[in-house]
């Protein structure tokens, strides 16, 4: 059933993949239905089946979300960009840029602001599915506990009262106009100078993006009975003064102490969910004793998720003095 899935999403990470690397030849409809093994006009029909979207659609617009980056990151000519990802002239470039993001390259340059760029999509993934990990094999990394003091920061975000888990989160805020996935996640891989930006593109978590948890008396009963809201956004620096999204919020975060639950890389399809145990059962079990701290409940202390099994899973938790 879940076949097709599977296959748009392989041909999902080989246009990244190509788009990345500039191999603007490798991008056509006839390669990606040959690497499969299917008809263009089947392989089409599923495409937009499963992603909702036309073939074409979709790298078009793919190809401008990487573009953008450049333009407003480097001072690389804007002809250059248009050949690296495969317009034809600066003048078509410069039409599909106005066309989708409403100003020119040049324009976006001189003033960048919140755009929603096309991310990724993920037609498949197995524990959204329900199919759980492969488990053929297990990380040996432990998780790290350490404590840190992060500096003030300011957190762009959206929340959710109702929600329970990140599933949940997007099920509920996709049926909020504005606020739903792709619009949230789009602006948010637009702004620049995000602190925990990585570079990646490939998933959100390696732009930047992750959940947090903000302790409030209006929130749900998590399991350890302090009410929270689930939030998702990104870490700014506490001097960033560019443009708030308007169905966004920015919180500024003072200078506080943390304590951090670290796990290092682990493949996601095989472990995640072992991973997940092991986090729990170790935030769960920590011994405060003689550490001078304890958790710190307060309204308004946040915790984050940094999640990106290629690099880490991180809960960073906020902490008092005793």
């Amino acid at each position: 059933m879940y076949e097709w899935h599977q296959q748009i999403q392989t041909i999902v990470d080989e246009i990244d993949n190509c788009i990345k690397n500039y191999n603007g030849e490798a991008l056509t409809l006839h390669f990606l239905s040959h690497k499969l093994g299917y008809s263009e006009f089947y392989t089409t029909r599923k495409f937009k089946e499963i992603a909702g979207m036309q073939f074409r659609d979709y790298l078009r617009h793919r190809k401008l979300a990487f573009a953008l980056k450049e333009v407003r990151d480097r001072n690389k000519s804007f002809l250059d960009i248009a050949f690296d990802y495969g317009f034809s002239s600066h003048e078509a470039f410069t039409r599909a840029f106005k066309g989708t993001y409403g100003v020119t390259p040049s324009e976006y340059r001189k003033k960048p602001t919140p755009v929603i760029l096309r991310t990724k999509i993920n037609p498949f993934d197995r524990y959204f599915f329900g199919f759980g990990e492969i488990g053929m094999i297990k990380s040996t990394a432990d998780v790290k506990i350490y404590f840190v003091t992060i500096p003030a920061h300011k957190f762009l975000h959206i929340k959710n009262y109702q929600s329970n888990g990140y599933w949940d989160f997007w099920q509920k805020q996709n049926l909020i106009p504005g606020q739903d996935y792709e619009t949230i996640c789009g602006l948010l891989d637009s702004i620049k100078g995000k602190l925990d930006d990585d570079g990646g593109s490939e998933s959100n978590s390696g732009s930047g993006q992750l959940m947090a948890y903000i302790n409030d008396p209006n929130g749900r009963l998590c399991d350890w009975g302090i009410p929270r809201t689930e939030c998702y956004g990104a870490r700014l620096p506490f001097d960033y003064n560019g443009e708030i999204p308007s169905q966004m919020l920015m919180l500024d975060v003072p200078e506080a102490e943390y304590i951090v639950f670290e796990h290092g890389p682990f493949d996601y399809e095989q472990e995640n969910r072992s991973v997940e145990a092991t986090m729990e059962k170790a935030m769960a079990t920590f011994d405060f004793s003689g550490t001078g701290y304890c958790f710190d409940p307060s309204p308004g202390r946040i915790i984050y998720l940094l999640y990106n099994p290629e690099r880490f899973w991180k809960y960073i938790r906020p902490v008092r003095s005793k």
